[in-house]
């Protein structure tokens, strides 16, 4: 994620007044939890997993890693009991391409094929859909090597053949799949500022061996674009009218307001917009990149050719939803010679100040996210693959994470008016089911429903009182108020205890 001024709130935002159900939502609205193969499998060097990017990131740096992390990979059965019991109607995760394909193309490993096949399997025989990433942050580091990834175009034919066999393996038991996760975050992360995997960029005093900044953070994103319109392609030809599922992309979605009521803050949030949600969702809906960004970029986008244009238009299903953050937008002319080189923080010309995570609860904002996607983008059918609140490792305290309760209330509701108010939203996924590994952040902060005591040889899974909270959610044992309800739980969880 873009290294950016982090503002402190000037308070907390209040959970929704409406007491409401699950049974206020349409029928088939799909309620779930997520993680990522990194974060959670471990085993990063067993049964013919190879590296992904991920990995070498964080080795090359000595950071926390994913080495061992939940140890999914060992302990996949225990995990989905657990998501059966809390009544979870859909589950999130990501494949390793490494671990099905150790080099990323060729020949498939056995074991990693067998992995994901029991774990989907496992899914399924618990009454839980499986909704599948292809694509997490972590590319085989292979194909980094040998050709640079994403930066190639040569990626496109391996991930489709990568795709090509999981839609052939999985797809009688998969129906949503998701091709790239947070593509824009990708990009800017992995190819502007180099914080996160690959760790390409261009500015000095940075740990970034490679990179150009002013042109591989666009050629990425554009590959990417066009890596899930082949795979969509492949998709709706050679598999939907047989297994009926649906391909879809996601995007880091952050809810953007002007810093003052003048005219060119306003400008400056209009231009934010175009170039975080619009540089993938307006090729995605429209066919082409924003006009915002084509005249500022120039020479340094790269082009679609009609074809690709065609192709990319109309290829997803679905737009996956990652929200987390507000930020406010101040119009800024920033010199690109301070810098030495223009990158995506100078081409797009404002100051983005965002809200810290840890305090602010702002429902509003994805609310206000989910009705600009209908009003900009045609209403297509929405996912939101990730929401949830990041609470500090502290096993005590996590166990009573009332703050937690509180933002999901808070969001859930905020989805329901959406969904009332004409949004085509028809999911909603809680980031994260456990604790996990966290990019940046390693072991130090966390998402999950469920804490992971990473002491513990056996790493115990033990359910915190947001799990009690979204269980009696999802299986309408409770309406709620949160005050209300939340103290109940909070006593009945503490007896219990």
């Amino acid at each position: 994620m873009i290294v950016l001024l982090l503002l402190a709130s000037s308070g907390f935002g209040k959970c929704s007044s409406d007491v409401y159900s699950k049974s206020d939502f349409p029928e088939g609205f799909a309620f779930g939890a997520g993680i990522s193969a990194y974060q959670w499998e471990g085993a990063v060097d067993e049964d013919g997993r190879k590296p992904s990017v991920w990995d070498t990131f964080l080795h090359s740096r000595k950071m926390d890693n994913g080495d061992i992390a939940c140890d999914g990979y060992h302990k996949y059965k225990e995990d989905v009991q657990l998501m059966a019991e809390t009544g979870l109607h859909a589950f999130r995760f990501s494949i390793s391409w490494s671990r099905l394909i150790s080099n990323g193309r060729g020949s498939i490993n056995p074991k990693g094929l067998q992995f994901y096949k029991n774990f989907i399997q496992e899914l399924v025989k618990h009454g839980i859909e499986p909704h599948v990433t292809l694509h997490h942050y972590d590319h085989p580091q292979y194909l980094e090597d040998d050709y640079g990834g994403w930066i190639n175009r040569k990626i496109i034919k391996d991930f489709t053949a990568y795709a090509d066999v999981c839609f052939r393996e999985f797809g009688n038991h998969v129906k949503f799949w998701t091709t790239i996760n947070e593509a824009n975050i990708f990009s800017i992360g992995g190819y502007n500022d180099g914080n996160s995997p690959p760790g390409r960029c261009s500015f000095p005093g940075r740990s970034c061996l490679l990179g150009n900044s002013s042109i591989e953070t666009y050629i990425v994103g554009h590959n990417l674009l066009l890596a899930h319109a082949s795979v969509s392609r492949l998709y709706k030809q050679k598999y939907k009218d047989i297994q009926g599922g649906s391909v879809g992309f996601s995007l880091f979605s952050m809810y953007f307001t002007p810093f003052t009521s003048s005219k060119d803050d306003k400008i400056a949030t209009k231009r934010a917009n175009d170039f975080y949600l619009g540089w993938m969702l307006e090729p995605l809906i429209y066919g082409d990149y924003p006009d915002a960004m084509r005249k500022t970029i120039g020479s340094r986008l790269p082009v679609f050719s009609d074809e690709e244009s065609e192709q990319v238009k109309g290829s997803s299903d679905f737009i996956g939803v990652i929200h987390y953050v507000t930020a406010s937008v101040t119009h800024i002319d920033i010199n690109p010679s301070l810098s030495g080189i223009p990158d995506f923080n100078s081409d797009m010309g404002q100051s983005i100040n965002i809200a810290s995570m840890r305090t602010v609860v702002s429902p509003w904002a994805i609310e206000g996210i989910l009705e600009y996607i209908k009003q900009s983008y045609g209403n297509p059918p929405v996912y939101i693959l990730e929401n949830g609140k990041t609470m500090t490792q502290d096993l005590e305290l996590q166990q009573k994470d009332t703050p937690r309760i509180e933002y999901l209330d808070a969001y859930i509701g905020a989805v329901l008016k959406a969904v009332r108010n004409g949004s085509d939203t028809r999911g909603y996924f809680v980031w994260s089911f456990m604790d996990l590994y966290e990019l940046l952040d390693g072991y130090k902060s966390t998402f999950g429903l469920y804490s992971v005591n990473f002491s513990d040889p056996h790493l115990k899974r033990s359910p915190k009182l947001s799990a009690h909270w979204y269980s009696g959610f999802l299986k309408g044992n409770n309406t709620f108020l949160a005050s209300q309800g939340i103290t109940q739980l909070h006593s009945n969880f503490s007896s219990s205890s």
